[in-house]
């Protein structure tokens, strides 16, 4: 049966794109019924002010608050139990995101307890989430995880080494408030792991088994943004038409992989984050182009779109010279971005395979991988990074 005849939904929540955004939160929180909001956000977030300005916002409602930045990159279990017990102790009914994927994850995993009242670690899977969280607005400051808009949540269980997603509607946002301003404090090293994340998104969807019409054209935008802009916003951090740039892209790329899922590349990134907790986008990053070799096979028409979209001149060339110009487009851009690192360089040695294979396989994402992957499959992918 054609594509077009597939049954196929499209989950999204309402979202405010522009500069200035991140100060309509107040405005919002009153609106969706706040009367105490839980502010979860990290360190490096307050440090940058973009959390100030949230809840000023807060303040000039007259709406009171309270702040949990308890959260490390990859947030774990524990720290969303922490979040729960401040949430009820300080009795809010409403939550406000301020950061990167891992505030948001948090936030997301505290309104799902609070909610359905059993630890965080129980809610693993595809659609196990049966009460709808608190309101819930997110104020993201990466050009990357795309958390904000998505019904994805992904939290590290560090006793068992393994990262495990949590996929279902009710963990939508209701909001996202996207302010391309916040990206400008980030770092060039963060903005190449989350563009780069972003990027794997919107390839990942696009070739994904559970596509459609509405995710392509997200999916191709995404790519044609986040290959122009990329590394002219690594050299140019404060450049405010990059930034929205990314951010668009970001975005669309969210909408993409939110709802076509995603491929190998993440299931093998979250096996790696969680037993190695190391940056989710530069893990993304180092698959990236080796699982786009063990897919392009499958869907070498998909690939040659991407190539087009990434700006790959392909007219005239044969399959051989196609696959070998998109390779090394992937490769000259992790270059030039600066994520030149190999699994080994981050502690990855041949002895962990076969626990990163196992865990890989069983996660969610490699259900949607064009490609069907035996244990011997990832591990070669996996060798080949090293």
């Amino acid at each position: 049966m054609s594509e077009g005849f597939q049954l196929r939904k499209f989950v999204a929540p309402e979202f405010v794109f522009g500069v200035g955004a991140r100060r309509l939160a107040g405005r919002y929180a009153k609106n969706l019924g706040g009367r105490k909001i839980l502010v979860v956000s990290d360190p490096g977030v307050v440090a940058a002010g973009w959390t100030r300005d949230v809840t000023d916002s807060l303040e000039a409602e007259g709406l009171p608050f309270a702040l949990f930045t308890g959260v490390t990159s990859n947030p774990k279990a524990d720290e969303i139990m922490a979040g729960v017990a401040l949430y009820r102790t300080e009795r809010c009914n409403a939550l406000i995101a301020v950061g990167g994927g891992s505030p948001i994850d948090c936030a997301k995993g505290i309104g799902i307890v609070t909610s359905n009242d059993r630890h965080i670690l129980l809610f693993e899977g595809v659609d196990m989430v049966k009460l709808p969280m608190p309101p819930l607005i997110c104020v993201p400051t990466t050009g990357g995880t795309s958390a904000d808009v998505s019904q994805f949540v992904i939290i590290s269980n560090p006793l068992e080494k393994v990262k495990f997603a949590i996929i279902s509607k009710s963990v939508v946002p209701d909001l996202a408030l996207i302010d391309p301003e916040t990206l400008t404090t980030m770092d060039s090293y963060l903005t190449a792991c989350t563009g780069l994340d972003a990027l794997t998104h919107a390839i990942e969807a696009y070739v994904s088994t559970a596509r459609s019409a509405m995710t392509d054209l997200h999916a191709l935008e995404a790519i044609r943004l986040i290959s122009s802009s990329l590394l002219p916003s690594i050299t140019n951090l404060s450049d405010l038409e990059l930034r929205s740039n990314i951010m668009q892209g970001s975005l669309q790329a969210g909408l993409a992989f939110s709802n076509a899922i995603l491929g190998a590349t993440h299931a093998m990134a979250h096996s790696l984050g969680g037993a190695l907790d190391i940056a989710h986008g530069e893990c993304n990053a180092i698959l990236l182009d080796h699982v786009i070799e063990f897919n392009l096979p499958t869907a070498p028409e998909r690939f040659e779109h991407i190539g087009k979209a990434m700006g790959v001149e392909l007219q005239g060339l044969n399959s051989v010279q196609k696959k070998s110009a998109l390779l090394n487009h992937v490769r000259e851009l992790k270059k030039a971005t600066g994520i030149v690192r190999t699994l080994n360089e981050l502690g990855v040695s041949r002895g962990d395979l076969k626990f990163l294979t196992g865990n890989a396989l069983k996660d969610p994402c490699m259900a949607t991988n064009p490609r069907k992957a035996s244990q011997r499959d990832i591990e070669v992918v996996y060798e080949e990074s090293l």
